[in-house]
């Protein structure tokens, strides 16, 4: 795509870029992405207000939304602001191609999360009738069996890498029970479902991966039903067909494992560096929970949300939207928006009103999972670790961002053996 395809004479009506050159605009992915997202949120702020124009992967234009107010609107309002892909301008006009790296983030596919209205309410109330299922045959016990497992791996060693060695790991050995699969599957999974958030030029190789995994599930599944969500998918009264059943396992896995692993190894990294919450951990005094909620507002664990698109022109944030526009929602910015939380040092303790699990009729159904499987992976992680600490200084520890999130690169710890 170039600067002349985007701001010639034939720009795209609304299209951010048409509103400069592409140069002049914020990109959401590459080096100072990398390292420093929350700085460019504040920037694009400063210079724009609670919406800004960004470009993502492949110089792709979007509206990144910064404010809280504006997220609740756009999240709350799927008639003005669709999860359907297929009104997506820039797509349907041939300006981005099927294989770019943003389509397995972006793209139209036929799940719960693509679509609005009896489509959305149909396939959603499948998944979430599996979810609530699954919650139910021991999420709790298949967590403290993996946990159990994970930890053997290195207890004997008096150091690790949470991230690494655990919070990878963990939420995907689960998710490979309450789906079905072997958990020999759950390292290849892991390695796909990060680069499918990551991007890149091999995301779509990725997500073909993930695909094909489940594919086959499914098939098994359909021979030898068995109490897992893949059974229930199949088996519900709302009649998902092949690639409805495949697609929603995707969902699953993907949303699943990769917020639930970024959050861990965040809760992790809030605990071992506060030596007042791991000690209250230990009394009793505090609850894991209690922790969660503070991460959720600070470091959500999707940065940015894609996608939504414009139903007609409209007025956001002070700029005019056009019919088709994308619209990514900035989940960590709007959590930090100085207008609602002036102060981001004042607690958050009993406050769930983050937008960490996305808001409206698209928010996360699977809540109950993940933190089913937070409060387990630490308490066990606490149990059978006595003198858990930090290896390095809390100042050495690093995040590297992809457009979509921003994840801890390790968490070294030493402990009594």
């Amino acid at each position: 795509m170039t600067d002349q395809t985007l701001n010639g004479p034939d720009a795209p009506r609304g299209c951010p870029v048409a509103h400069g050159s592409a140069d002049d605009l914020t990109r959401l992915y590459g080096p100072d992405a990398a390292t420093d997202p929350r700085g460019i949120y504040e920037r694009l702020r400063e210079q724009h207000g609670s919406v800004a124009p960004v470009l993502l992967e492949g110089d792709v234009p979007a509206w990144l939304v910064l404010g809280y107010r504006d997220n609740r609107r756009v999240l709350d309002s799927p008639r003005q602001f669709t999860r359907d892909a297929r009104i997506w301008r820039d797509w349907r006009e041939g300006r981005v191609p099927d294989t770019s790296p943003i389509m397995p983030m972006v793209g139209w596919r036929p799940d719960c999360v693509s679509q609005d209205g009896e489509p959305h309410r149909r396939l959603r109330g499948a998944v979430t009738d599996g979810l609530l299922a699954a919650a139910g045959r021991g999420v709790r016990r298949h967590a403290t069996y993996f946990a159990n497992k994970q930890i053997d791996a290195f207890a004997g060693a008096g150091r690790a890498d949470l991230v690494a060695d655990y919070a990878e790991y963990l939420p995907m050995l689960v998710l490979t029970r309450i789906l079905g699969l072997p958990a020999g599957d759950g390292s290849r999974l892991v390695e796909s479902s990060a680069q499918v958030l990551k991007g890149g030029e091999d995301a779509l190789l990725h997500n073909d991966r993930i695909i094909e995994i489940l594919g086959e599930l499914a098939e098994r599944k359909r021979a030898e039903p068995g109490s897992d969500f893949t059974t229930a998918l199949i088996e519900h009264p709302a009649g998902l067909d092949a690639e409805e059943v495949v697609m929603h396992l995707r969902l699953v896995l993907i949303a699943a494992h990769t917020t639930t692993s970024n959050l861990l190894a965040r809760v992790l990294q809030r605990i071992l560096t506060d030596t007042s919450r791991l000690s209250g951990l230990v009394s009793g005094q505090l609850t894991v929970s209690a922790v969660v909620e503070e991460v959720m507002w600070d470091t959500p664990p999707l940065a940015v949300m894609p996608g939504r698109f414009a139903t007609a022109d409209l007025e956001l944030g002070g700029h005019r939207i056009a019919e088709g526009d994308l619209l990514v929602l900035g989940l960590t910015a709007g959590n930090v928006d100085p207008e609602v939380r002036p102060d981001a040092g004042v607690s958050v303790q009993g406050n769930q009103s983050h937008l960490a699990f996305s808001s409206g009729p698209h928010e996360c159904p699977g809540q109950s999972i993940g933190q089913a499987i937070l409060e387990v992976g630490v308490d066990v992680l606490l149990h059978r670790l006595p003198g858990l600490r930090l290896g390095v200084a809390a100042e050495e520890l690093t995040s590297t961002a992809s457009t979509w999130e921003s994840r801890l690169d390790r968490l070294p710890v030493e402990f009594a053996v």
